[in-house]
């Protein structure tokens, strides 16, 4: 099982989120956004080694990407939802 990260894979699709051992295929660990939304567009982000920036239609969430713990929530009031872009310098630490 990968142990790094460059060894894993992050897919996010209907809400929820996975990584997966990138030489296997394995499933590492699993997320679900906690909103009740049905289906739910999913975007991606990895800054660094210790945060997951995920968006579900307009919540953005941040993960620990080596287990999938949820680090924060922003539900944005006021921004709407929809489909996310997300971007970022390699700024957190």
């Amino acid at each position: 099982m990968a142990t790094d990260l460059k060894d894993r894979v992050f897919i996010g699709l209907n809400r929820r989120v996975a990584a997966l051992d990138g030489n296997t295929g394995e499933l590492i660990w699993d997320w679900t956004a906690p909103k009740p939304w049905t289906g739910g567009y999913v975007s991606l982000l990895l800054p660094n080694e210790t945060h997951l920036i995920v968006s579900v239609n307009g919540y953005t969430y941040c993960l620990n990407p080596l287990t999938g713990e949820q680090l924060w929530f922003n539900e944005l009031d006021g921004f709407g939802s929809g489909v996310t872009s997300i971007a970022a310098l390699n700024q957190y630490n």
